[in-house]
């Protein structure tokens, strides 16, 4: 398989996980506190939108790549 032909899933792939899921969350400790043997931790959890745009796009590209590595 070729590069391109392997790019070109890799976007179509992530595209259609944009489409499914709609974006992603992860949790990041943002405060950490030590007073003698007292430790306090933040933690706080992030959510990132994938627009739908982003994900039709790329599976777009993903199709156009797939063309373009078939024609050469």
């Amino acid at each position: 398989m070729s590069t391109i032909k392997i790019a070109a899933l890799a976007f179509i792939i992530v595209g259609v996980l944009a489409l499914a899921y709609g974006g992603f969350s992860f949790t990041r400790e943002t405060h950490e506190v030590k007073l003698g043997p007292l430790e306090l931790s933040v933690q706080e959890k992030e959510t990132v939108n994938i627009p739908i745009w982003a994900g039709i796009g790329a599976i777009l590209i993903g199709g156009a790549l797939l063309l373009a590595g078939r024609k050469s």
